[in-house]
């Protein structure tokens, strides 16, 4: 479990093919983040939780990517790519953001940016099927940083005349300092996780209604 709050940008600098559905990607961090991580640790790569299976006496670790994970995330898995790291929780740990499971439910797509006093205001488009998961003040996780929506589109959001998947975040200049979302631009693509109780109350309500699509 992780919380959202990234604790270094990381780059990838190396990308090999194991297999035709698996790459061994090799991460460069600082010293201290590497030596931190052990062979089976978990680590949030852009918001991927992924397995660490090799470290070296640089500051550099190895992950691996299933073919799964590339079709459900953003196109980032290049040498010469920045990445958001952050480490799992630990069990009596801060808790700064709110609960990140590393799983990403799919890419969100960014249409507008906005330059304002002391923010930076991100409008973005997620896929349709996640419209329900997404409320204005609830939080959300865009490739491993937790942020607090502000406007939802559709029925019931707070700006009915955006589509339904539609939501926009503000970034404080702390945010945008620390993570790679200062790189957004209308047309970035970004891994995208919703809020897990909204995920669990969907379900309970599909089961209760008789959806067999839940």
């Amino acid at each position: 479990m992780f919380t959202g709050l990234v604790e270094e940008i990381g780059d990838i600098v190396a990308v090999e093919a194991v297999t035709n559905d698996l790459l061994r990607v090799t991460i460069a961090s600082s010293l201290a983040f590497a030596a931190s991580l052990g062979v089976g640790d978990s680590v949030s790569v852009s918001g991927c939780c992924l397995t660490v299976v090799a470290r070296n006496a640089s500051a550099r670790f190895e992950v691996e990517v299933m073919t799964q994970t590339r079709e459900l995330t953003a196109p980032l898995w290049q040498a010469g790519t920045s990445v958001n790291l952050e480490r799992a929780m630990r069990a009596g740990g801060s808790f700064g953001g709110h609960i990140v499971s590393g799983h990403v439910d799919g890419v969100a797509e960014v249409i507008e940016t906005t330059a304002e006093p002391g923010a930076h205001l991100v409008r973005l488009r997620a896929p349709e099927h996640l419209a329900g998961h997404l409320v204005p003040q609830g939080s959300v996780a865009l490739d491993g940083v937790s942020l607090t929506i502000v406007d939802v589109g559709g029925p019931g959001g707070s700006q009915p005349e955006w589509s339904a998947g539609e939501f926009s975040v503000s970034l404080i200049p702390h945010t945008l300092a620390v993570t790679t979302l200062s790189d957004l631009r209308a047309g970035s693509l970004v891994n995208l996780e919703t809020d897990m109780l909204a995920k669990l109350i969907e379900r309970q309500l599909a089961l209760r209604e008789g959806r067999v699509d839940a």
